[in-house]
């Protein structure tokens, strides 16, 4: 494996920690944001919330099923989920994204840390994040 970086992404939300973080385990609220895309649509959603369990997010886009992957590494409600990751698709390796959640008022900080991007991807991998972010967000903001 080549030189890898660290993506680091944080994200206010005006919602208490534990929604937020509740909101990473429940597929029907996971579904509507997490690794989906404007133009994809989710077709499979697996969460076996619990350390060593594992997940499987199929998002459809053009014809192709894209699938990420992943492993439960720590799962520590409200402040802080590590996991495994992988798009097989793309790449055979793994990599490990960790959240931490920190409660700010009546809202949230959440601190997100992708290890082992490859130098090529950190510019998408920022701005995937980012806009995953923005997706969980739009999904528990009251008006939605």
């Amino acid at each position: 494996m080549t030189d890898t970086k660290n993506v680091r992404v944080t994200h206010s939300f005006k919602v208490p920690a534990d929604k937020v973080f509740d909101a990473w385990l429940n597929p029907d609220q996971a579904g509507k944001w997490l690794f989906a895309t404007d133009k994809g649509e989710m077709v499979r959603v697996e969460i076996d919330a619990r350390v060593g369990g594992t997940f499987r997010f199929v998002d459809r886009r053009n014809g192709e099923d894209v699938e990420h992957v992943g492993e439960y590494v720590t799962i520590d409600r409200p402040h802080r989920l590590v996991f495994d990751f992988a798009v097989p698709q793309y790449s055979p390796e793994k990599t490990r994204v960790a959240i931490d959640i920190e409660a700010q008022g009546t809202g949230c900080i959440l601190g997100l840390t992708h290890e082992g991007v490859p130098p090529d991807y950190v510019e998408r991998t920022h701005a995937g994040w980012a806009k995953i972010l923005d997706g969980l967000n739009a999904s528990l903001s009251p008006l939605h």
